[in-house]
């Protein structure tokens, strides 16, 4: 993947939102919802649609980098409905030649013939809720999988695409040091490049904040999840999977290319309930937010034409703070120029001076700035006094 680290413009991505699981897990505050009857595709692609039609005539022509459908549980979509609605993104603007469609799957409804189908759809990489490799941490996050299931997954994936990735959640309950380690090295071995690797936290409004509000649950010290995250950093980077997002870790050129969009302050279009995106229009560069609710959603695009339920339009502060916010957790950095486009004003030289005596930031030889390994362990913080 070519380095888009100096571009002005970082591309321009589509995220589609499918929001229905098998299950819901303790941990998750992702809108996703459980049906007990068949959800109808056929009405969701018209109202993916209309979405789109929407969304382009606010961006005029684009060419789309990347694809991503994300939920919920997006590979419990048929592949017909998957190519559908690639073929409307196409229509509705222009897919590369190389655009990267990355689809999200859960172990549990991964099967050859479906992944085939996918691929014939159009999807190039695929995104496996592994979570965790052991089946006693699995049954506590909720995950209708086992090890074993998501190994076969892995194998499934493998065979089919020649990208994919899969993500496991650490600082666990009673999760330690060595334990981690073990399980990481065995996730590094069966990886394809990338992995996404998340520190379990407590959701507002999730079964996993009840309990812990109750006493049932308890995480690891902060002393305990620093050494995990060391242990994470250590095992990815002897391994050849370097941390290149707060969360994220990958060979070289084997980055998110959708996620990257994201973290480099792109444009994208959010389709589907509970979806956001930031388009660049006319009227300046726009935040939007859909309804959650999947029927209310569905309901509310069939009779208007779009599900958009909060829009504004971003003030130069805002997409200042949404830069930093977003490019600091990169391990590129940011570029303070572009930051000063943005917002009008240059980084404080004060606060930077101090972040660098400290440590938490680097500055690095195309004058980018970084946030240190020791001020990723604290990136709210160190975020929060730049943008000050």
């Amino acid at each position: 993947m070519a380095d888009q680290s100096h571009n002005m413009h970082p591309g321009f991505g589509v995220y589609v939102h499918w929001p229905f699981c098998l299950s819901k897990c303790p941990y998750c505050d992702f809108n996703s919802h459980v049906r007990a009857e068949p959800v109808d595709e056929v009405k969701f692609v018209q109202a993916y649609r209309a979405e789109m039609a929407h969304r382009a005539a606010l961006t005029g022509p684009r060419t789309v980098n990347s694809v991503f459908f994300g939920g919920g549980t997006p590979s419990l979509m048929k592949p017909r409905t998957i190519a559908a609605v690639i073929d409307a993104i196409d229509k509705h603007w222009a897919l590369a030649l190389d655009a990267e469609i990355t689809l999200e799957a859960n172990p549990t409804s991964v099967e050859a013939g479906r992944f085939a189908g996918y691929r014939t759809a159009g999807v190039n990489r695929v995104s496996l809720g592994v979570q965790a490799l052991n089946d006693r941490d699995l049954k506590a996050l909720g995950r209708m999988h086992s090890v074993d299931e998501a190994m076969a997954a892995l194998d499934i994936a493998a065979a089919n695409f020649e990208r994919f990735t899969f993500d496991l959640i650490y600082a666990r309950p009673g999760q330690s040091a060595q334990e981690w380690q073990a399980e990481l090295e065995r996730g590094c071995e069966r990886a394809a490049g990338h992995l996404s690797l998340y520190q379990l936290t407590i959701e507002p409004d999730t079964m996993f904040e009840r309990l812990y509000r109750a006493g049932k649950l308890e995480m690891p010290d902060p002393d305990t999840a620093r050494a995990l995250w060391d242990v994470t950093q250590d095992v990815t980077e002897a391994r050849g999977l370097p941390l290149y997002e707060v969360s994220n870790h990958a060979a070289p050129g084997q980055e998110s290319r959708h996620n990257l969009v994201y973290w480099r302050y792109g444009e994208y279009a959010g389709i589907g309930p509970g979806a956001h995106g930031r388009l660049d229009t006319p009227m300046g560069r726009i935040a939007q937010s859909t309804e959650r609710h999947p029927e209310m959603w569905l309901t509310s695009v069939l009779s208007e034409g779009h599900g958009v339920i909060d829009q504004e339009t971003l003030t130069a502060e805002e997409q200042g703070d949404e830069f930093l916010l977003m490019g600091l957790r990169l391990k590129e950095g940011i570029d303070p120029q572009r930051f000063a486009e943005i917002r009008g004003l240059e980084l404080d030289a004060g606060r930077i001076a101090d972040l660098l005596e400290h440590g938490m930031i680097e500055r690095l030889d195309n004058s980018h700035l970084r946030v240190s390994r020791d001020g990723f362990a604290v990136l709210d913080a160190v975020v929060a006094d730049l943008a000050a």
